[in-house]
């Protein structure tokens, strides 16, 4: 799980496609075990780290980019 550093909201982040992007925009995130995010784009499934939520995660509650943190308070 992900913590925005900013204002420390849990997991709450919303992806924005490019405006060239071409496909059909189909968004999907679920919960596995272990509070592991999986994300389906389009029919393509993965699980984000660090690197990708702070390249293309914004916050949804603050707005914020590139504040991503692992979020340890809820580690297993």
């Amino acid at each position: 799980m992900f913590i925005c550093k900013n204002c420390k909201s849990v997991d709450k982040f919303e992806l924005m496609f490019a405006p060239d992007y071409k496909g059909a925009k189909n968004y999907k995130q679920e919960y596995k075990s272990k509070k592991e995010i999986v994300i389906t784009v389009d029919g393509y499934t993965f699980t984000p780290d660090l690197t990708f939520m702070n390249n293309h995660a914004v916050c949804r509650y603050c707005g914020q980019i590139y504040t991503w943190d692992y979020d340890s308070s809820n580690s297993v």
